[in-house]
């Protein structure tokens, strides 16, 4: 793999990272973006939750960014014909650039004076493309392809733990319009949040009460008992295991664990990056399987902070859907929204059997 660094023509920051056999025969240096753009504004702040002890990110400028655009103008294709996107290069295998529209950024300036209750909304957004072919799919990728996506992963999140504005970086996929994407070419994001997330502060703190309770690691256990259960597991290898969860708040919701823990990205050793690719196509491709049109879905890394309790969260994927049928979805209405209390339509037990069952067609 080869990673190039260059800067986009407002001064963001674009990665290229190529295969070996990419590398081989293109030469990514001395590619210039040649528009003419103004320098990113952003005035995204946070603001502290008393009630909840949460930070909400209010990121208003963020209204005017592009929505669903025809494919012969999406910003994520290489550029070519005449037509400059947010990549330069005429082709790519996987880049990563900063987000033009961030909920953070490093140099947000806050226009007002900062105080415990609210803060600018420094940290970092970017944008993963995994393909420069805009019709494709991660779960069509080939596993190659899909190792190259990790490399990515592990990079960026090494290098945003660094920044001294983040304190937990988030690797994610959201697929679908019924999710929510905006654009149609198949991408990620990584958000360098300057806080620890709601949703990993519970986790840390289920997990340090469990091991105060019984001396053992909470993931480890839950691991332990999946397999030992098989009901729920979906599919495994040597280094991973994918499983819906006992407790599934989601119609169709897997976990995928390393069978060896590591607190992120970056401590997955290679035989655990090399073996991680068949699995998680293996999910996607079941999840696509089960009804008439390919699944909408949110994958979520989940990985330690960048500084304090890294014994307490270990690194999972965790690869959810709201669509509950073939032509039903799940809204998260009165009980999810308003109290946080799930209520799930379908079985954990049942939708692992139907997931086995679409990896056989």
């Amino acid at each position: 793999m080869r990673r190039t660094s260059t800067k986009l023509a407002d001064g963001r920051e674009l990665v290229y990272f190529d295969s070996d056999a990419t590398a081989a025969t293109t030469d990514r240096n001395g590619i210039v973006d040649p528009r003419d753009l103004e320098p990113t504004a952003t005035s995204s702040e946070i603001r502290h939750d008393a009630v909840l002890d949460e930070w909400v990110a209010i990121a208003s400028h963020r209204q005017g960014r592009t929505h669903l655009p025809p494919a012969d103008e999406c910003p994520l294709c290489p550029s070519g014909n005449g037509r400059q996107t947010e990549v330069p290069a005429s082709d790519y295998d996987v880049v990563v650039f900063e987000n033009r529209f961030p909920s953070f950024a490093e140099d947000a300036d806050p226009g007002f004076e900062e105080d415990d209750e609210r803060r600018a909304g420094r940290g970092r957004c970017e944008v993963v493309c995994f393909t420069s072919n805009h019709d494709a799919a991660m779960s069509q990728l080939p596993p190659e392809r899909v190792r190259l996506v990790l490399d990515a992963w592990i990079d960026r999140s090494e290098e945003l733990a660094k920044l001294p504005s983040v304190a937990q970086v988030f690797c994610f996929e959201n697929r679908g319009e019924e999710i929510g994407v905006t654009l149609g070419h198949p991408h990620g994001q990584i958000y360098g949040y300057p806080f620890v997330t709601p949703r990993s502060r519970t986790m840390i703190e289920a997990a340090r009460r469990h091991r105060e309770r019984t001396g053992r690691d909470v993931y480890a256990d839950r691991v332990a008992a999946e397999l030992s259960d098989g009901s729920r597991v979906v599919t495994s290898s040597e280094h991973w295991v994918a499983f819906v969860p006992f407790a599934a708040r989601w119609p169709v919701e897997v976990h995928l664990y390393p069978r060896r823990g590591v607190p992120d990205l970056p401590g997955l050793d290679a035989a655990q990056r090399d073996d991680f690719p068949a699995v998680y196509l293996d999910v996607l491709r079941a999840m696509d399987c089960l009804y008439d049109s390919p699944l909408p879905y949110i994958s979520a890394w989940h990985q330690a902070p960048a500084h304090e309790d890294r014994d307490l969260l270990s690194l999972h994927l965790e690869v959810f859907s709201i669509k509950r049928a073939p032509n039903k979805l799940k809204f998260l209405a009165g009980s999810e929204s308003g109290m946080g209390a799930f209520i799930n339509d379908i079985a954990p037990e049942l939708a692992a059997a139907m997931l086995r069952d679409a990896m056989q067609r």
